[in-house]
């Protein structure tokens, strides 16, 4: 009997694939796997749909049954801001003297409430929300449903944001709290951070409201995690407060998987493409390890405060929709960023990059659709333009490729302007340079001779590619995160997740509490039956203090968690797939 039965299940914009992992001792094997189209209308019915697949005769639905693990990836939240399909947003900023805060905004709701704190969380202007709930009505009228509040210092002191707040929720609207979501003190970030937390909440909770349900009918009651943008996985009850932390979950399921599937990433640098239906996912792994973005998550121009591994999503994909400018010789074909569908091949109404590989690739049709349908659309698009057909199809996927390569040009440059940090250490050498391409995703055979020209690179496509992500997702290790809290003044340690409080030294530092973090950290893996797992230190932040008799002390902070990796590797030979 296997030890343990793991289930990855990957939500794409076009597709949503699963997997089953069954570890016996340090033995992994990959018996099932599954791919349906997602249904965006009816996200229950895509997972239903891919667990059907799963278990298709007795013996799997006997297999599945003994599920004690279930982690989740998508890229539905990263699809959707690529689009512009998200939620709009409210944002209620107070920020007190300096900088007008309008300059950090997002979006076109944004009111400004006077009112402000100081560095150390101390209010120097009262909260003034009398014009509060007219913002509201309006936004509210607009059809806006969530609304972001943030104020500067608001980690040192909540009081405003939480008074904010409560006019949002007495308003009937949801709202996210800045304060929540991290607790470094840059404004311009924790504003981002809290804005794109509101964007993506409905979709998010949509998504795992499917995923639950529809394990619940299959008799599914293990453990539920959902890949953060860092790549590791967190509980769906944590995640469901923090939406922003799992929008870069694809590409973290991408990694992961490339990490459990490829051998070849463990030396050298390798540039990971994961070319899926809606868009492109571009990471970077150096000597076996992915490549974090420090300065947090990008999105859409704008720094969070996210941890993430260095990625880059466009919209290009296999149903990327083809757009054609021009006239005669000067024609020009763009190649997304939006998605209406399904390739013409796979029954969509308009024709996609997908069927441009297709009109330009017959070899290749009988993996990716119909081609006479393909073939059908380019024609129709060619002939409103007085244009041949196949010119219109190489010029598509020119422009594809000229997007992918001219963005990963821009990702290694925004990795290489910085100390480069990888999940396991600080690398030595000042730039780094892929010497691979590692393709995954539906397109990636398709694209593989003209990917590994426009790069001037050898490139890998790992067997089973088509469901990379589902992969990673099952073999991401969970982790936890602790935040402890001492005050040297107060002679108090707290670590408020454990119930645990204990004596400090009045001469503690920073690095003590620290040590101190670790360690509780460490002894709360251990008691759940998870020993040496590596810990490390997220944030940390000390704020000296004076108190009324001019006593100095230490305010300090620090976040650690279990570092982010992969439960095991599969081999071809253990990979059933």
């Amino acid at each position: 009997m296997p030890e343990r039965v793991l289930l990855g299940i990957d939500a794409g914009g076009t597709h949503t694939d699963a997997v089953l992992i069954v570890c016996e001792g340090k033995t992994l094997a990959c018996p099932l796997q599954a791919k349906v189209a997602t249904n965006h209308q009816d996200l229950p019915s895509s997972i239903r749909h891919v667990l059907a697949k799963l278990a298709n005769d007795d013996k799997n639905r006997a297999l599945l049954s003994k599920v004690s693990d279930v982690t989740l990836g998508t890229t539905l939240a990263v699809n959707a801001l690529v689009q512009g399909k998200t939620s709009p947003v409210g944002l209620l900023l107070t920020a007190g003297p300096g900088l007008a805060p309008e300059r950090f905004a997002l979006g076109d709701a944004v009111a400004t409430v006077p009112g402000g704190l100081d560095h150390r969380g101390v209010e120097v202007t009262p909260l003034d929300c009398s014009k509060v709930a007219s913002s509201l009505a309006a936004w509210k009228s607009q059809g806006i449903e969530h609304v972001a509040c943030v104020g500067k210092f608001s980690p040192r002191t909540p009081d405003h944001e939480l008074a904010l707040g409560q006019c949002v929720q007495d308003a009937g609207l949801r709202v996210s709290y800045g304060h929540r979501l991290s607790g470094q003190l840059n404004f311009p970030r924790r504003i981002a951070t809290a804005f794109y937390n509101a964007a993506v909440e409905d979709l998010h909770a949509r998504f795992l409201d499917a995923v639950e349900s529809v394990l619940a009918e299959f008799g599914i009651h293990a453990v539920v995690r959902l890949l953060k943008a860092d790549g590791g996985a967190v509980p769906v009850k944590l995640s469901r407060q923090e939406p922003v932390q799992s929008i870069l979950s694809g590409p973290a399921a991408s990694v992961m998987g490339i990490l459990a599937l490829t051998p070849e990433v463990a030396s050298g640098t390798s540039l990971l493409l994961d070319i899926g239906g809606t868009t492109t996912d571009m990471a970077v792994i150096v000597d076996g390890s992915p490549v974090i973005d420090r300065n947090g998550m990008l999105l859409q121009g704008r720094r969070t405060l996210v941890r993430a591994l260095a990625s880059l999503s466009i919209g290009v994909g296999g149903d990327s929709r083809l757009t054609v400018t021009g006239s005669d010789n000067a024609l020009q074909v763009t190649t997304g960023p939006m998605r209406d569908g399904n390739a013409m091949a796979f029954g969509g109404e308009r024709p996609t990059l997908l069927d441009a590989i297709n009109t330009i690739e017959p070899e290749l049709a009988g993996e990716h659709g119909d081609r006479e349908r393909s073939q059908q659309g380019l024609e129709a698009l060619a002939k409103t333009y007085a244009a041949d057909p196949l010119l219109l199809a190489r010029l598509a996927v020119e422009n594809a490729v000229q997007k992918i390569s001219r963005q990963a040009q821009t990702l290694l440059a925004s990795i290489n302007a910085h100390p480069i940090y990888t999940l396991k250490a600080l690398r030595s050498q000042s730039a780094i340079y892929p010497e691979r391409l590692i393709l995954v995703g539906g397109p990636s055979d398709c694209l593989k001779a003209r990917l590994a020209e426009a790069f001037k690179l050898p490139v890998i496509i790992p067997d089973h590619a088509d469901v990379a992500n589902a992969v990673g997702a099952a073999l991401t290790r969970p982790t936890a995160s602790l935040e402890v809290y001492a005050d040297s003044g107060k002679r108090q340690l707290r670590a408020p997740r454990l119930d645990h409080s204990e004596s400090l030294e009045r001469t503690s530092t920073l690095r003590d509490v620290k040590e101190r973090a670790l360690a509780l950290l460490s002894e709360h893996l251990a008691a759940h039956g998870m020993e040496d797992v590596p810990v490390e230190v997220l944030e940390a932040d000390l704020f000296a203090t004076l108190d009324d008799y001019g006593t100095s002390s230490r305010d300090m902070r620090v976040t650690c968690q279990a570092q982010p990796g992969i439960a095991g590797t599969l081999s071809h030979a253990d990979c059933a797939l």
